[in-house]
């Protein structure tokens, strides 16, 4: 039998150019939709495109641009929910006023079929991914990694050059620094990841050179 193999189709997504992601074994084409934060057509397209047979809703965190469409795309796919952590219930419950406040079309609370927390794994097909419970930018923020690949969807924890917002309600500085330097730096510096905006790096990148994360700007040895 052949050995799985991770494949990753990114597509910006709503004004805000989130990037939802489509990830599925190569063989057997089994796939997630990882926060469909709307645009659902063009998401179900570059499935059909890529003949890819969606079974699960994946979501790092309950802001609507990332999961503002998962309640339409259950409906009309009927697969389960897996993510955020629990931590982020009353961003989904405020999902309502998101979607007001922010412009957006799509913006309806959801209950996940499965909460998820540190230490958990998900499986797409054949795939298995790690989660990671990464507070700071929400409270419920989850990381997924998929370890044979040395791959990480990262959310909005980290960016190139720069770490996500603790401004919004619940969102915590010092938690978001400890959740990347104890949660994902450990990973190893070798791990490429997508961040929920903008363009892939690597944790090493982000570790010699991030303004914000740095082994310079925490005044940590280097490794």
């Amino acid at each position: 039998m052949s050995e799985a193999k991770l494949r990753v189709r990114v597509l910006p997504v709503t004004p805000f150019q989130q990037n939802c992601s489509l990830v599925y074994d190569e063989v057997t084409r089994i796939g997630a939709v990882v926060d469909p934060g709307g645009d659902l057509d063009s998401i179900e397209a570059l499935a059909r495109h890529e003949g890819v047979r969606i079974e699960k809703i994946l979501i790092t965190h309950a802001h609507i641009d990332h999961a503002g469409a998962t309640a339409e795309l259950k409906r009309r796919l009927n697969v389960p929910i897996e993510g955020p952590h629990e931590g982020d219930r009353f961003w989904i419950e405020a999902m309502p006023e998101q979607a007001v406040r922010f412009g957006f079309a799509h913006g309806e609370s959801f209950e996940p079929d499965r909460w998820l927390t540190d230490g958990d794994r998900v499986t797409v097909g054949p795939l298995e991914f790690d989660v990671r419970h990464c507070p700071g930018h929400t409270p419920g923020h989850v990381v997924f990694f998929h370890a044979p690949s040395r791959f990480a969807i990262v959310g909005d924890v980290l960016f190139e050059g720069s770490i996500g917002r603790t401004d919004f309600p619940g969102g915590n500085h010092a938690d978001l620094i400890r959740s990347i330097r104890q949660n994902l730096f450990v990973l190893g510096d070798d791990v490429q990841f997508l961040p929920g905006h903008g363009n892939l790096s690597t944790f090493g990148a982000e570790r010699r050179d991030n303004p914000y994360v740095s082994d310079r700007a925490v005044g940590a040895a280097p490794g």
